[in-house]
């Protein structure tokens, strides 16, 4: 789940232009909050220099359409985008944000996504330069844009499998029409169902409903504050962010008569958890050895039941009887995986290389005159403040040409050519490599467990055949 705060930036009294952009965007690439610069992800310029960049662009807007805003202009727009914690990791985070900018601004404005890890809920800020690439128009903060933000981020996180706000206060059409009714219910959802349920069989204590979500297929983690697990979920989910009404305080207080229980399901469906192609069995042992106690070792062996029955019915399915096949299969699977994700890994890379190419080379023809009239004043240090935007970005190019031993620049056609070409092969290979990673996924858990049956039987084995030879001995 993830929320967003859409806000205008101004300069603000004592600034100039160009170090109110600087501020907000030295605040974002803050180095300790983004794992060193690591989840920094920039359209269109290069987050190295993107103060430079935009200012360079708002100049060029000017010296275009003569148009001059006084100090309520807004020169750029500041996006935060806030997850649950525990649901997503910094770098889905990161490119959420970059998809949730692209699609908002159509890709027709430079920005910089940066993902801040030092609280307890990872967040994006989403900075994009308010002038437009072509130069001659701005973005406007349309009527009801805070609304549109909030409606394409539930978009982005419900095409990626994430929860959003259940209940947001707003007017007009209802949230839940704007979905659609036939929308995939959320992990969240069906957890609070699962609950539901559960409260309805009277128990008597938390721990016991507990027990009864273990039975409806979740996985309890933690001691102090549970968190349930099942289903497609990546992450576990923390019972004390359900919402009001499915906390431990609240659940422990209705199981006692102290509060009234109000279901709050939106659909109609089973509670529980999505069906799986099968889990890792539980080593019920060693979860013994950690201190569970003889209810889990009940579970865990009805659960491994279950999962060892999906187990054999997917191995029918597949024609995998046969152990050698098996293991020939999870080998091929593993091995392609790894093929596309290095093919998709490679393709991202260059495509990384060549926008940041591009850029320079752009920012290095707009601003050559710029720079020889700057070498023919005698580097004047009044000419430097009249156009330090363009002197910055031109020297900029011009390291990043020697850094990269490059004597001959490319066209930014070639470079536009390539780059279409990389994307159609990188959008080609992620629909095989999906498939390929669920097969991966399924045909190393069925050999897994496989496996540890395997180990299992051959424990049982030993014994008896030191039973054997004790009574030959005899």
């Amino acid at each position: 789940m993830a929320t967003t705060r859409l806000m205008p930036l101004h300069t603000g009294k004592g600034r100039t232009v160009g170090q109110a952009i600087s501020d907000i965007i030295d605040y974002s690439k803050n180095p300790q909050k983004t794992d060193n610069g690591r989840l920094i992800t920039s359209w269109q310029c290069d987050s190295r220099i993107a103060d430079a960049e935009f200012l360079f662009t708002k100049n060029q807007y000017i010296q275009k359409t003569g148009r001059v805003r006084g100090e309520d202009d807004v020169i750029a727009y500041h996006l935060r985008q806030s997850f649950v914690p525990g649901e997503i990791t910094p770098e889905e985070a990161n490119r959420l944000g970059c998809k949730l900018a692209k699609r908002f601004t159509k890709g027709n404005h430079a920005y910089i996504v940066c993902t801040h890890i030092d609280k307890e809920h990872i967040h994006n800020h989403v900075i994009w330069n308010s002038t437009a690439l072509d130069q001659t128009r701005k973005f406007r903060n349309f009527w009801g844009s805070t609304r549109a933000v909030r409606r394409l981020n539930d978009t982005i996180c419900i095409e990626n499998g994430y929860s959003i706000v259940e209940n947001p206060k707003r007017h007009g059409k209802s949230y839940n029409k704007w979905l659609g009714d036939k929308k995939k219910p959320s992990h969240r959802e069906r957890i609070c169902a699962a609950i539901d349920d559960a409260l309805a069989q009277k128990p008597e204590s938390l721990e016991a409903l507990l027990e009864l979500l273990q039975q409806a297929g979740y996985e309890i983690k933690g001691k102090k504050v549970p968190s349930l697990f099942g289903g497609e979920q990546q992450y576990s989910i923390r019972m004390d962010t359900l919402g009001a009404g499915y906390t431990p305080e609240d659940l422990r207080a209705v199981i006692a008569g102290e509060k009234e229980h109000k279901p709050r399901k939106r659909w109609t469906g089973t509670a529980t958890p999505e069906k799986r192609s099968g889990n890792l069995l539980v080593d019920i042992q060693a979860k013994l050895q950690e201190g569970k106690g003889v209810g889990y070792a009940r579970w865990a062996t009805l659960f491994n039941l279950k999962q060892m029955a999906q187990t054999v019915a997917y191995l029918q399915d597949h024609e995998l009887i046969d152990y050698s096949v098996l293991s020939e299969k999870a080998a091929a699977a593993s091995t392609r995986f790894n093929e596309l994700s290095a093919k998709i890994k490679s393709a991202e890379a260059r495509m990384a290389e060549i926008a940041v190419m591009r850029t320079h080379i752009i920012n290095y023809a707009k601003t050559r005159d710029t720079y020889v009239a700057y070498r023919k004043a005698g580097y004047s240090k009044k000419f430097l403040a009249e156009h330090e935007s363009e002197v910055t970005l031109h020297k900029a190019a011009k390291k990043f040409f020697d850094d990269q031993g490059i004597q001959k620049l490319p066209t930014v056609k070639s470079l536009q050519a390539e780059y279409a070409a990389l994307m159609t092969e990188k959008k080609a290979a992620y629909a095989e490599y999906r498939k390929a990673r669920e097969d991966m996924k399924e045909l190393l858990t069925a050999k897994a467990n496989i496996d540890r049956i395997l180990e299992l039987e051959e424990v049982r084995e030993e014994p008896n055949v030191q039973k054997e030879k004790e009574a030959e001995q005899r």
